[in-house]
């Protein structure tokens, strides 16, 4: 358990700020990253699931639509929102907004990764806007609130499985954002049939993504103990 534990700590130090108060538990464990940080990293995962089950077995490569646009913004503009004003001091957050408005802005992140993935790493891709006609966009939207009970309600019930299940969600996010940046390299470009083509890419990219995180905690311990010394 205190391997775990410490795996955990390594894994959000230098993505999150960790605050008790402000995070999650299963099992007694605390999660790696904050409520707002599980809803994006969570959000994200399910967000590229939906998509998936919704153009089955279609890969859209083109942007959404204005609606879809409109809809990427709104729900990452409330995070935007929520944080900025409990920053200023204006209002204070809660761990259930902090945790909906994360979720909804890895849903939004989704809609624009989901895309670039398709175009990049898939030999066949359709030029079919992602989450369009209208119904596909108001069926990924409405299931933000199920899934956030699911999430809220269902997560602690989880136990130890429940911060297990966010860091990969975390690594499997990053590793997403990499794999785009891969993908563009002639060795990666455009190579996948199948899922199981997508592994030699996807481990580049998990390897970035513990490099990443490695120096982002670095990056961190440096600001901690400048901090220390200018006070």
């Amino acid at each position: 358990m205190l391997v775990l534990q410490s795996f955990l700590h390594w894994l959000g130090f230098g993505l999150c700020h960790q605050l008790p108060e402000r995070s999650f538990y299963g099992g007694g464990v605390q999660l790696p990253v904050c409520a707002r940080d599980t809803g994006i990293y969570v959000g994200f995962c399910l967000a590229l699931a939906i998509i998936w089950l919704l153009h089955r077995p279609l890969r859209p490569r083109g942007f959404p639509s204005v609606a879809g646009w409109i809809a990427c913004a709104t729900m990452i503009g409330l995070m935007a929102l929520d944080g900025t004003t409990q920053l200023l001091g204006f209002r204070s957050s809660t761990n259930e907004l902090r945790l909906m408005t994360g979720l909804m802005t890895g849903f939004g992140i989704g809609m624009i990764l989901t895309p670039m993935l398709n175009d990049c790493v898939w030999k066949t891709s359709h030029n079919r806007r992602v989450l369009e006609p209208l119904w596909r966009l108001a069926a990924f939207v409405g299931a933000i609130p199920l899934l956030y009970a699911g999430v809220w309600w269902g997560g602690p019930y989880l136990g130890i499985v429940y911060p297990i299940a966010v860091a990969i969600a975390v690594l499997f996010t990053l590793t997403c954002v990499n794999m785009v940046m891969v993908c563009m390299t002639p060795w990666f470009e455009r190579k996948a049939d199948r899922l199981r083509d997508v592994w030699p890419a996807a481990i580049v990219g998990l390897a970035m993504s513990l490099l990443e995180v490695w120096m982002a905690g670095l990056l961190r311990d440096l600001l901690v103990a400048l901090a220390e010394r200018l006070t």
